[in-house]
């Protein structure tokens, strides 16, 4: 059994109340359990309870076995001097106070409902795709609904950390972070952190120095990529000039470039190969050069997607790679592809910088950009989707992602609002 068994036991009054007592015999009354404490420290802080005659302010820690009060070393640490009450399943030793007294102790293992640790086993081992899945249906779906609200701000409430680590490496400047994560973005999972690399050889500002010369731009980027090596051959006017501003601006900043074989293209439909994407990447940046201060004016969604319109040069539109003609398209970022950029980049982004500015206007922004954008389509939405948990827009297919990774492979069903529903 685990401890958040206990956890659960305690905060919703899952077990046997009736004539309680510490394993010492003295009468004991849960006046009230406490709140939860999710940081370091006993595990309920500000319970109730009362001992005999005596009515208790104070916090609750719990174990599976009393011993391991001290396995913690609970003992030494002045945050638990305040403890009033040590729940467990068993007591298999005595604890004690700083004080020398010893420490009133609950034992629940005779309390715990039959039927209800029958459930959490059967949660625990089961072997279905998530532990619920032969429930879910007797699930109330306001209870869905209200859970996966829940999930979405703290599935962007942890993208901001990594949002918040980017700007912070990038000395605060926003601009700086909000491409680098664009451009991990565009390289969705296959060149994801080669694309980043790139972007961190080829900073913003240096772009911005050429911000009026798409073709120094171009040059800088395809040359950081090290693809420029592949166009050797190729004759064309458009290459040839990319090669040499590359070779001129490479010797004036003293640049190095990245390897191309660090650039994935096996199994990549030609509308996703790095060479088009970077021409689609270069085409943004040369549009919207101050492109987050763009999303951060932009009134509604529908003008946000709108700023990713932007057309690669010509050469482009009749190749996908370097020196192979293909047919002609303008090749401009499909719906699709840019709602997922809004989804994993500007969300994100616009969530974070609302709370570090303290603009909630900027985080229900992002909110609302996800409630009106369509679901993705991936193997764990299919899933949900299989079991009757259909997501309607972008904001419920990442609370449902969310819920998967961070509890449903995890077993966190008693942290769970819909496994808590089921046990209760």
């Amino acid at each position: 059994m685990r401890e958040a068994f206990l956890h659960f036991l305690w905060r919703w009054r899952r077990f046997d109340a009736q004539d309680l007592r510490t394993t010492d015999g003295q009468p004991l009354e849960v006046v009230h359990p406490g709140e939860p404490n999710a940081h370091a420290g006993p595990d309920f802080f500000n319970a109730r309870i009362r001992i005999g005659d005596t009515l208790w302010a104070g916090n609750v820690e719990m174990h599976v076995r009393a011993s391991e009060w001290l396995a913690h070393k609970h003992h030494t640490d002045r945050a638990y001097d305040n403890v009033v009450l040590h729940v467990v399943l068993e007591e298999d030793t005595s604890v004690y106070r700083p004080d020398g007294k010893p420490l009133p102790c609950l034992a629940l293992r005779s309390r715990i409902p039959a039927g209800l640790l029958e459930q959490y086993h059967r949660l625990m081992h089961a072997r279905d795709w998530v532990p619920c899945a032969q429930r879910l249906g007797e699930v109330p779906a306001i209870v869905k609904v209200n859970w996966l609200d829940r999930l979405l701000v703290e599935r962007l409430q942890e993208k901001a950390e990594g949002v918040a680590r980017r700007v912070e490496a990038a000395n605060g400047h926003w601009e700086e972070a909000f491409y680098q994560q664009l451009a991990y973005s565009f390289g969705l999972k296959i060149n994801a952190e080669t694309f980043e690399a790139l972007a961190r050889i080829t900073p913003i500002r240096l772009l911005a120095r050429h911000g009026d010369n798409r073709l120094q731009q171009e040059a800088l980027l395809f040359g950081q990529a090290g693809l420029l090596e592949e166009a050797s051959d190729d004759k064309d006017e458009y290459v040839q000039a990319l090669m040499r501003e590359y070779q001129f601006l490479r010797h004036k900043y003293q640049l190095q470039p990245l390897a191309a074989r660090q650039w994935k293209f096996f199994r990549l439909r030609p509308p996703s190969f790095p060479t088009v994407r970077i021409a689609q990447l270069a085409a943004l940046l040369h549009r919207r050069p101050r492109l987050f201060n763009a999303v951060l004016t932009a009134s509604a969604s529908g003008g946000i997607e709108t700023l990713f319109d932007a057309e690669v040069s010509p050469y482009w539109q009749t190749h996908y790679r370097f020196g192979k003609v293909s047919p002609k398209g303008r090749k401009m970022l499909s719906r699709s592809f840019v709602h997922l950029l809004l989804i994993n980049t500007v969300a994100p982004f616009l969530f974070y910088f609302g709370r570090a500015r303290a603009i909630v206007a900027h985080q229900d922004q992002a909110l609302r950009l996800l409630d009106t954008l369509p679901p993705e389509s991936n193997v764990v939405l299919k899933n949900w989707t299989a079991l009757g948990f259909k997501p309607q827009n972008a904001a419920q297919a990442q609370a449902l992602l969310h819920l998967k990774t961070r509890y449903c492979q995890a077993r966190r069903c008693l942290e769970c609002a819909i496994g808590a529903a089921l046990l209760r």
